[in-house]
């Protein structure tokens, strides 16, 4: 039976259409990023909305948000979108036996994205095979908000109790799935010149509020931490610009030592204090209980207990 009078067919354009519009909160990004103009791209939003009967965005706002209808809907449109490429796939590949590929969704810390998701990955598939992952690499805020507000089955962040998360364990429990450490270092040439000096070292710092920034603000105050003034302020807060301005001997920095292990190694960054201890946790939204998320989520919980009994 085809649609009502007056009624549009909802259009699977409309569904990516909006999982765009979740993920970059801004239409003319959007919009971009379909290739559609911007105009033509609300009126597709605009459209989906009255399928539906709900406004799935709040637009009095920048960046947009999704309203609670628009949370809701969200996971339905992702799981749609994936079966009907899932199927279009297993059809195309049904004369070389090829199956269709189950497939989770994680926002994880800028950092972690580059020095820990893909030899995680890389175990994980070792585990339990063939697995897809959409992975979106982010500041802490932003993951937090694509864990609690649904569109992500798990977020992966550094952790010190020192900084404790807002998360209710009940709806977004954690597993330990590994550890770094937050380490000061300065360019080798650069640190001898300023000791030599004996003044203040000059301090590349992360913007106010950053969960690194309040990680360092930790690791300064411990025992053996240099004297410093602050001279940059990153407003990004990524890690990996600032280990580029410590490499150019602008000033010292707290950064994760997974980053910088080739660079201690090799002599160019020396530390100048004791380093902080960090976990590597997983975070995951119980709300969303797909086969494939549980089939991650006991490979994390396995390895979560033993780090505690190593620990």
């Amino acid at each position: 039976m085809g649609p009502r009078q007056g009624e549009n067919a909802m259009e699977l354009k409309w569904l990516e259409d909006f999982l765009s519009l979740a993920a970059h909160r801004s239409f003319s990004r959007a919009a971009e990023m379909r290739s559609v103009t911007q105009p033509a791209f609300s009126r597709r939003i605009r459209s989906l909305e009255i399928w539906l009967g709900a406004e799935l965005f709040n637009r009095t706002s920048y960046p947009v948000t999704l309203t609670q209808e628009g949370r809701a809907f969200r996971e339905t449109a992702e799981e749609a979108v994936r079966l009907l490429y899932q199927s279009k796939a297993s059809l195309q590949g049904l004369g070389s036996g090829q199956l269709p590929q189950a497939s989770f969704a994680l926002t994880a810390l800028h950092t972690l994205s580059t020095t820990f998701v893909p030899r995680w990955l890389t175990g994980l598939r070792a585990e339990i095979g063939p697995v897809g992952s959409r992975v979106l690499p982010e500041n802490f805020a932003l993951c937090l908000q694509a864990l609690a507000e649904g569109g992500y089955d798990f977020f992966l962040t550094f952790h010190h109790p020192s900084v404790p998360l807002p998360l209710d364990p009940q709806r977004f429990p954690h597993a330990r799935v590994g550890a770094d450490q937050l380490v000061a270092v300065a360019e080798a040439g650069q640190l001898a010149a300023w000791r030599a000096a004996a003044g203040p070292l000059p301090m590349l710092h992360y913007s106010r509020g950053s969960f690194l920034g309040l990680l360092t603000s930790v690791a300064q105050s411990l025992p053996g931490a240099p004297a410093t003034q602050v001279v940059h302020v990153n407003e990004n807060s990524i890690a990996e610009a600032m280990r580029s301005m410590v490499l150019e001997g602008h000033g010292v920095a707290w950064l994760p030592e997974a980053l910088i292990s080739a660079d201690l190694a090799s002599g160019r960054l020396e530390r100048v204090a004791p380093a902080l201890p960090m976990e590597i946790r997983l975070y995951r939204n119980a709300e969303r209980a797909r086969p494939i998320v549980e089939k991650v989520w006991s490979v994390a919980s396995r390895d979560s207990r033993g780090y505690a009994e190593t620990a």
